[in-house]
Parts: C-alpha cells; structure tokens; sequence
C-alpha cells in the first residue's frame, strides 16, 4: 500500500515534468509544424509512456541505485586501501557509462567512429575521472583547482584536433551523466563524505559528476587525433510514416524487446557488481537484497517505459519539427522557440530530479528544490537558444564554450563551493535523455533544412545545456552570498542599535532616579524604593 501511494506521488511529479514540453509540441503541430497524423500519434503514445516510465524510474531509484551507491562508497572508503578504491571507482565509473542509453543515441550519430571504439572511449573517460573525484573528495581538495587544469587541458589538446570534431566531443560529455549513473555516482559520493572527517564533508558529496563530465570530452579528442570526423557525411535519418494502425501498433510492440535488452545489458552488469562486492565487503540481510531487487525492478521497467517513449515519440517529432521550421522563411523562430522548449523540458529529465531532491536532502533545505529547478531551466532555456543561433549562422562551437567555461570557472571563486560543486553537476545532469533524443534531433532537423554542415553546427547542443547550467546556478549563488552577508549585516546592526537602545533607557532611568532622590533628600538612596524598586535594584546591584 505504501508503494503504491509513492508510486502515485511519483506519477503525479512526472505527469507535470512531461505536460508542459507536449503542450508545446501539441501548440506547435496546429500551427508553424502541422505533424502528419501517423509522428502524431506515436508522440501522443511516446508521451504516456514517458510519463509513466519517469514515475517507475524515480521511485526504483529512491528503492535501489541510491542506497547501493551509497553502501559501495561508504565500504569502499572504510577499508582505507587506496588501489582498492582506485579499482572500485575506476570499474562503477566504466559499466555504468557503458550502459547509458543517452551515449548510444550519440554514438549512433558520429559516421565516422565505430560505435563500440567511440563508447569504449568515453567509457575510460569517466572511469579515470571518476577515480579523480573520488580522491579529490578523501583528500579534501577543492573541485575548480580540478576543473581548471582539466579545462586547461582540454582547449589545449582541441588545437590539435579537426574542428569538426569539437563539438562531437563536448557532447560525449554531456551524454555520460544519464539516468543510470547519476543515482548511482551521486550516492557513492554521499557515502564517502558521510565518512569524512571535514566539516564540509557533506558538501563534497557534490562534484562528482561534474568531474566524470570532463573525462569523455578528453577522451574524445584524443580519439580525434586519430580519426577523421570530416571526411564523412552525415546521413540524417528517414522519418517512418505508418500507412496503418497496425503498423504502428507492430512498430510500438516491437521496440519493447529492443529497449529491454539495451536496458538489461546496461543495468545487470552493474547490478551483479554489486552483489558480488556486498557478498565479499559485508553481505546484507534478505530483506534488505529483496528490497534493493524490488527496486531494480522498479527502476528497469521505468528506464524502458522511458526510452520506448522517447523513441517513438519524441525523436522522430523534434527532428520533423527541425526540418518544418529550418526550411521556412522564419527559421529565426527556432531561437525563441529552442529557448521556451529548452525551459520545460529539462523537467523531464529523470537524473534532474534526483540531483534536486539530493540537493535538498544534503543541504537540509538551504538550497530548495524549486529554486535550483528554476535556475537549471533558465540555463538550458539560454543554452539551447544559443544551439539554434550556432544551426542558423554556423560559429563555432569552440567560442561559446571557451567563454563559457571561462566564466563558469571565474565565478567558481566568488561563491560558496557547494555551489560551483553543484552548479557543475547540474550541468551535466540536464544534457540527459531528452536533450539526445530530442534537441538533438531538433537541432540535427533544422541543420538539414537550412542546409549547413551536421557535423559542426548540429552538433553541440548538448554540449551547451551542459555548459549554461554552471552559470546560472553560481550566479544563484552569488545572489545567495549577498544576501546572507545584507542579512548578517542587518543582525549585526539591530544588535548594535539593541545596546544603543538599552545603553539610551539606562540613562532615562538614571535621571529619573535622581529625580526622585532630588524630591525626597531626607530619605536619601532608600526614598524612591516603593516608587521605583526595579530601578533601585538595578542601580545597587551595578547591572546596567
């Protein structure tokens, strides 16, 4: 019955992640892009199962991915072995990467890499770089010194690269931190910090995907040395009209098995790692093992609900509403329109929803859900703007990323570090399922119909809603700095002007006592007693 009730909350919270994108889309095809009626049923389907598949995922993920990770953090930490813990993070980081739904979609879009070289490579990204936030976190060093060189090293080794392959490999990064590892790797980090010894040790729970972001992009561009991106063209794919219902019904059926598989090969690895590492570390109860399996359950059905949705749905109507808009003569409509799609349907992504609720949870309120939701939004809103300005005119990646991480890295030492751990995470969090299966194709749409190079203007957009989210969350952060030093201000006065007002009453009080002495000399001290005894007794007793 409890589960039950969960499941309800949790159906209600992604019924409106998902409404306000598919009113926008449903606005859209009665107006600038009429959907033909076959893409518009599959969206209306897809939809359904988003919203479902987002309900079962967030409530396997509070029942499964969360206390496992954070059990490997907390024992792997416990045992005090550094290789051993090099191992673990180095092992969790790959598999888990290897299993991101979101990095398929894009390794299918890159022509000229094998799709198995390219997620292999990003795969041993976010290992090694997991292993860095890990050590960053136990040996208590603050995360922009990381970002920094990281970053450093990063537009160094782009000079060195064809352009072409730029934005292909600040995408990688994006495309990493999906609904799978983000649970998983935000717990662990959960895990070891509830073990530390730092006062701020709660706070560096934060930071890891922001790290295991910037392992792919490096990754990728090593991997750019020795391919050629440019040499090939990027075929788009051909939209599927369904004569019939029942081809539809036979494409819809058809695709469950397809995404189970995908699914099972991404998640069980990780999930069989664990309870071989429980089993030797410290075995658990069966209870506790039936309820971590319940909620893999929870969490697999959710994550195929989800996928089959987007799929069917959602690709297919971003990349047709690219190519309607892209080929008219109001294409500039795609910017204001990329930025209202951009605000809303960062909600629907499953990894925002755990990085909000561990926000809070580990924050203990300071920094709401609401407030770090609206700030996510305004990035992506902003950063996928900025894609459609980059699809339209053709700039290259490398200035918005260069100035942006510029500034992000810049505002890193003006604020409070939880924030730029955050801040950073959150970007990496946001450029989830629907921006690879939708924004992308959107973005892809539109590059087509205008009639530019795929390669270097399409691709980027994830790159981007991964980049705008620092800003905006450190900018929330300066914000909040100011105001507790106003309100820290404010205290410190109203106490001053507490003594003044007390230090002006003493002194009332002194000359009314005088007064009274002044009309009874022949009492002396004692005369004004019955009048005024607090007085008298302040007065003997020095207390002023």
């Amino acid at each position: 019955m409890k589960n039950k009730t969960i499941l309800m909350e949790k159906l209600r919270e992604s019924l409106s992640s998902v409404l306000p994108v598919s009113a926008i889309i449903l606005v859209l095809s009665m107006t600038v892009a009429p959907l033909p009626n076959s893409i518009f049923i599959s969206f209306l389907f897809g939809a359904v199962l988003m919203i479902v598949g987002i309900g079962l995922f967030t409530l396997g993920v509070d029942k499964s991915m969360t206390p496992m990770g954070e059990y490997v953090g907390t024992t792997m930490t416990k045992s005090k072995k550094i290789w051993l813990i090099c191992l673990i993070s180095f092992l969790v980081g790959a598999m888990i990467t290897v299993s991101e739904p979101d990095l398929q979609v894009l390794a299918g879009y890159v022509p000229s890499i094998d799709t198995y070289t390219f997620i292999i490579s990003v795969a041993v990204g976010v290992g090694v770089f997991l292993v860095i936030a890990i050590l960053r976190i136990i040996l208590a060093v603050k995360v922009r010194y990381i970002l920094i060189v990281s970053y450093a090293a990063i537009f160094v080794l782009a000079a060195f690269v064809d352009p072409d392959f730029w934005s292909v490999a600040f995408d990688a990064g994006g495309v990493t931190t999906g609904p799978l590892s983000v649970p998983f790797i935000m717990a662990m980090g959960v895990g070891i910090s509830a073990i530390s010894s730092d006062k701020d040790g709660s706070n560096d729970s934060f930071g890891l995907m922001a790290l295991c972001s910037v392992g792919p992009v490096l990754s990728i561009l090593v991997l750019g040395l020795m391919y050629d991106v440019g040499s090939t063209t990027y075929v788009p794919d051909e939209l599927i009209d369904f004569a019939t219902s029942r081809e539809f019904g036979f494409e819809l059926f058809s695709s469950f098995p397809h995404q189970m598989l995908e699914v099972a090969k991404g998640l069980f690895p990780i999930v069989i790692f664990f309870f071989l590492y429980q089993a030797i570390a410290n075995p658990l109860g069966k209870d506790a093992i039936l309820k971590l399996l319940v909620g893999v359950g929870y969490t697999y059905f959710g994550i195929v609900l989800f996928l089959t949705g987007v799929n069917i749905g959602f690709l297919p109507v971003g990349s047709y509403i690219g190519r309607s808009i892209g080929g008219t003569s109001y294409s500039w409509i795609l910017i204001p329109l990329g930025m209202l799609i951009g605000y809303f349907i960062v909600a629907a992504e499953p990894a925002v929803h755990v990085l909000e609720k561990q926000v809070e949870e580990v924050t203990s309120g300071a920094i709401p859900r609401k407030m770090l939701s609206v700030a996510i939004s305004i990035g992506v809103a902003l950063a996928v703007g900025l894609a459609m300005v980059r699809v339209l005119t053709g700039i290259s990646i490398l200035w918005f990323v260069g100035i942006g991480y510029a500034a992000a890295l810049l505002l890193s030492f003006f604020v409070p570090e939880i924030f730029t751990s955050i801040a950073f995470d959150s970007g990496g969090v946001a450029s989830g399922a629907m921006s690879s299966a939708f924004l992308m194709p959107l973005a892809v749409g539109a590059s087509v119909a205008v009639g530019g190079n795929v390669m270097k203007d399409a691709f980027g957009v994830i790159a981007l809603v991964a980049l705008l989210p620092p800003i905006t969350i450190q900018i929330l952060g300066l914000i909040y700095k100011i105001k507790v030093k106003r309100t820290e201000k404010a205290a410190a006065a109203s106490a001053h002007d507490g003594v003044i007002e007390f230090d002006t009453i003493r002194h009332k009080i002194q000359k009314q006592v005088a007064a009274v002495r002044s009309r009874n000399p022949r009492h002396g001290k004692q005369a004004s007693v019955p009048d005024y005894p607090d007085i008298i007794e302040f007065e003997n007793e020095g207390r002023w």
